[in-house]
């Protein structure tokens, strides 16, 4: 079902919002994995050997579901230290991240770090800062694991106050941010959730946005942020869709996204990583000041789908490459 209240955005124009008459249902999707509406931790489980249901059109082709109590699986998760993006206040450091009672936990902290890179003649921000205010953990798939299409779900429970800007998203496996593409399958700030992707315009380093801001306020539910929620991409050779509990929030046309460089290619028709991570402040965070830590980002699992195609075209095309610093 389409989202009722989508604000639009394509590029650099001032977004819009559309409303639409459809009622909002929770149903099932195509998996047969019903999106979670309580605050209940539902384990789905299909068979001895399998930890996510499976049809002749999709195979489960990896995931990673925290049972394991201590740090994330370093098989399948790299973290990301330091300042990163964004101006954003944290430190990103591994501490902040462990499994623990069958969930992956993100925990944002207010706690002072000195800045090992500090430099007060340092040009770039990442440099000047003697401290950091807060900690916190971005956990990537980069150079383990990385995918050409399917469809890749993330069960999990967002803490939505002020300063927290927790995201589930992917960028190209291959290139520099923007050209390289990046979408964003949960982002939240400001109590809006994100569902967007970005590609390079004709100008360096500009990104080209097709962005949807929902207002959380507009699901109806004073509870939203205490409950476990789904969110799902659906990505093929020709579109890119993005749910929350089955409500379709974006659909981008992958046939109108190429880069508006010189080489003008498409950067949604190469593999993409995952990144799960949980900033604080900077550009779009907001104030975190009367925010009371530790806050949690908690992942319930993360599980990539894709048809037999697909799989095999991914093993052909999958290569590793490095995070951009960027946003």
């Amino acid at each position: 079902m389409r989202n009722p209240f989508r604000v639009e955005n394509s590029g650099t124009g001032a977004p819009r919002v559309a409303r639409s008459s459809q009622p909002w249902a929770l149903r099932r999707n195509p998996l047969g994995i019903r999106a979670a509406q309580n605050n209940s931790r539902l384990r789905v489980r299909c068979g001895a050997d399998s930890h996510a249901p499976q049809t002749e059109d999709w195979k489960l082709v990896w995931a990673d579901e925290f049972d394991k109590e201590g740090r994330p699986d370093p098989r399948n998760w790299t973290n990301e230290t330091g300042f990163v993006r964004a101006k954003e206040y944290q430190w990103y450091q591994s501490e902040n991240a462990r499994c623990e009672n069958g969930l992956l936990v993100i925990e944002g902290r207010s706690e002072r770090k000195r800045n090992p890179n500090y430099d007060p003649n340092g040009k770039h921000w990442r440099y000047k800062r003697e401290y950091a205010d807060y900690t916190s953990a971005s956990l990537t798939t980069e150079g383990l694991h990385s995918w050409l299409y399917g469809r890749f779900e993330m069960r999990g429970r967002i803490d939505t106050r002020s300063g927290l800007w927790p995201a589930f998203w992917t960028l190209g496996a291959k290139g520099e941010w923007p050209s390289r593409g990046e979408i964003d399958i949960m982002e939240y700030y400001r109590g809006l959730l994100m569902a967007n992707a970005a590609w390079s315009s004709k100008t360096n380093g500009v990104p080209e946005w097709n962005v949807v801001r929902t207002p959380i306020g507009d699901f109806h539910d004073p509870d939203w942020s205490k409950k476990f929620h789904v969110w799902r991409m659906d990505w093929d050779e020709t579109s890119i869709r993005l749910y929350v509990d089955d409500i379709l929030l974006n659909a981008i046309d992958v046939a109108k996204a190429f880069n508006g460089d010189l080489e003008a290619r498409n950067p949604f028709r190469q593999p993409h990583f995952l990144i799960l991570n949980l900033a604080i402040g900077g550009k779009n965070g907001g104030d975190p000041s009367k925010t009371e830590f530790p806050a949690r980002f908690e992942v319930d699992y993360v599980r990539v789908f894709q048809k037999k195609t697909e799989t095999r075209t991914s093993e052909l095309l999958s290569q590793p490459g490095k995070t951009d610093q960027h946003k």
